[in-house]
Order: structure tokens, then C-alpha cells, then sequence
């Protein structure tokens, strides 16, 4: 299994170098091949604000993002106290990470073809998550969809942001240089 996810995020790289970049720049009518957009890096956030009554969720957090991501993830404090949450300045408050290169593409196989299909009713990703620069956006509602995690060992459901940074310089432009990289989006 390992050696055929390592297989596929190969064969991701490949495909995005010698397919998917003809095929957006015979689409897009790029005249360079720097040009045509990709994928620059993946962000994954996820807030934590239980964290301030109970401060054994940050090591779970950082245990599990390790497990998924394959790497540490940056422990996010509060800037400042505001007491009507309950928060003072110095607590962590959430935990991030930024994935590039050979992870990103691992990552991006995984939740593609593992992780979304596992998805109870799933249809398909919505169309209109993209921001103004040109940058898409998921809401993961719970971790237990990724392999790695064992249901037995998790306290509670928690989900996290994944935000896929792109060069691209129009919302359609990314979408379709998504699409071709397997994002399975809704069909309208």
C-alpha cells in the first residue's frame, strides 16, 4: 500500500509536469511555460479553542497532524487577552502547518483518492470556495477519514482547514488546474 501511495505521488508530479501543464497551456493560450499556474503550497489550520480549559488537546493535535501530514506543526498562541473568551495572552489557541514539495503531492493524492471518498454521502467539492486570489479552500469536519488515524485512540471529533495555495491569476484558471490534478468538485 505504502509503495503504490508513493507510486501515485510520483505519477502526480509526472502528470502535473508533462500532461496537466500542455494541457492548461493549449487551454489558457499561455505562450510560456512559467506561466501556467500550480499548486505552491498547502496550509492546514486548525483552531483550538478548548485549549484555554484543557491543555492536554494541543500535544493531541500535534500528535495527530505528525501522523497525518508527516510533519510538526507550529503551535499557535493568542496575541492578547480577552477575557470574554476566556483567554490571556501566551495561550496556544491552534496549530498549523505548511506543506511543499514531495509531502504536498503525497498529500494531495491521499485526500483525493483515500480521504474525500471516505465521506459519508459525498457528492463532490463545492465550486465556490475559492478566494480573490485565486486560492481554494476545504473545511475537513473530522480527522477520522484519513487512514492514520485509529478510531479507538481519538476523544472527540475535530476537523481542520486545508487551504491549497495556488499561482494562478483567475478563480478559473485554479479551478481547472484542480480539477486536473483530481480535486473532485460538484457537478452541476
Amino acid at each position: 500500500m505504502v509503495k503504490k501511495l508513493t507510486e501515485n505521488i510520483i505519477d502526480l508530479q509526472v502528470k502535473y509536469r508533462s500532461e496537466i501543464v500542455a494541457e492548461l497551456q493549449k487551454k489558457f493560450s499561455y505562450k510560456n511555460v512559467n506561466e501556467v499556474p500550480s499548486v505552491q503550497k498547502i496550509v492546514v489550520n486548525r483552531g483550538l479553542g478548548e485549549a484555554t480549559t484543557n491543555a492536554k488537546v494541543v500535544q493531541i493535535t500535534v500528535g495527530e497532524f505528525r501522523a497525518i501530514f508527516g510533519q510538526n506543526p507550529v503551535v499557535t498562541v493568542a496575541k492578547k487577552s480577552i477575557a470574554g473568551f476566556k483567554l490571556r495572552k501566551g495561550v496556544p489557541i491552534g496549530c498549523m502547518l505548511t506543506i511543499r514539495g514531495k509531502r504536498m503531492y503525497a498529500f494531495m493524492n491521499k485526500l483525493f483518492n483515500l480521504a474525500l471518498p471516505k465521506i459519508r454521502d459525498f457528492r463532490g467539492l463545492s465550486n465556490k470556495a475559492f478566494d480573490g486570489q485565486a486560492n481554494y479552500t476545504l473545511g475537513i469536519k473530522e480527522q477520522l477519514i484519513f487512514p492514520e488515524i485509529s478510531f479507538e485512540k481519538v476523544d472527540k471529533i475535530r476537523g481542520f482547514n486545508v487551504t491549497f495555495v495556488t499561482t494562478a491569476k483567475t478563480v478559473e484558471e485554479a479551478r481547472e488546474l484542480l480539477r486536473l490534478l483530481g480535486m473532485p468538485f460538484r457537478k452541476n
